[in-house]
């Protein structure tokens, strides 16, 4: 007879059928991929967005599209008031959560303040970022890890960070380097606040490892997104690669960190940079 080692379905492992996952910021560049990725390996789909007519149009596409559940829910994951009634009306409509994609993050209407010099930098502003990368994390990963406490099954949490949460930024890639019509760089509350995130992974998923709830980072590089070609050929230059990445490039790592391939890893922070910080 067979043990169950011979026995297992490694294809089946990445199937998330019947699972309920929640993203957060799911209508946005990345979200929408991921959201969709999620649904097309079987989870019912809570888009979770500060947008909520961009995330219920995504989720009824994504219902016509795979054949899922899937609900678009308005949420300022700043307002422990708003991540709690959110939550309330997904466990509503959807009975559980079994995934949590902590993914929302924040720059700023005044994109002049947001990209300020350091020596300059606002502290309102600061605060404003961070209310969104840290405190939303934690307002998040709080109310989903209660309620898979709650339901005694275990769960997995995926909390995005960024490549500049591990590595500072070059700042010589900037040199006329502009993003939807204006120049940019990458501010220190950015960075900070997404090294913050991995620093609360690693935390959570000590906390929360004996109860079956895994807790992982997933770190993207540079994605392709409308950059100009400065700096799109000086990001590409710093990549073992030698490209920034394609936004659907990310969905393989959540997939995995989703699901039951990575039933035993927890606390790691996956990166998908094309080697950038190997060098």
């Amino acid at each position: 007879m067979r043990n169950k080692m011979q026995e297992l379905s490694f294809r089946k492992l990445f199937d998330l059928e019947g699972k309920v996952a929640l993203v957060t910021g799911g209508a946005g560049v990345l979200g929408q991929q991921f959201c969709k990725g999620l649904a097309e390996f079987g989870a019912n789909i809570a888009v979770v967005d500060l947008n909520g007519d961009a995330a219920k149009k995504l989720a009824t596409s994504i219902c016509a599209q795979y054949g899922v559940k899937s609900q678009g829910f308005s949420c300022d994951v700043t307002r422990r008031d708003s991540v709690k009634k959110t939550i309330n009306s997904i466990i509503e409509e959807f009975g559980e959560i079994n995934i949590l994609h902590n993914n929302a993050a924040g720059k700023s209407e005044d994109l002049n303040a947001f990209f300020e010099r350091f020596e300059d930098y606002d502290l309102d502003q600061w605060k404003k970022i961070m209310s969104v990368n840290v405190d939303g994390m934690f307002l998040m990963a709080q109310s989903v890890g209660r309620q898979m406490r709650i339901q005694g099954k275990g769960g997995s949490i995926i909390q995005t960070s960024s490549v500049y949460g591990v590595v500072a930024p070059d700042s010589r890639i900037y040199k006329n380097s502009y993003y939807l019509g204006r120049e940019i760089n990458t501010p220190a509350v950015y960075s900070t606040s997404k090294a913050a995130v991995i620093g609360l992974t690693k935390y959570l998923a000590a906390y929360w490892g004996s109860e079956g709830i895994r807790v992982n980072t997933l770190t993207p590089g540079g994605v392709e997104s409308g950059q100009n070609s400065d700096f799109i050929n000086r990001y590409s230059n710093r990549v073992p690669m030698n490209r920034m990445a394609d936004r659907n490039e990310m969905v393989g790592a959540l997939l995995y960190l989703a699901s039951n391939a990575s039933s035993y890893v927890t606390g790691q922070n996956i990166i998908v940079d094309g080697g950038l910080t190997c060098w």
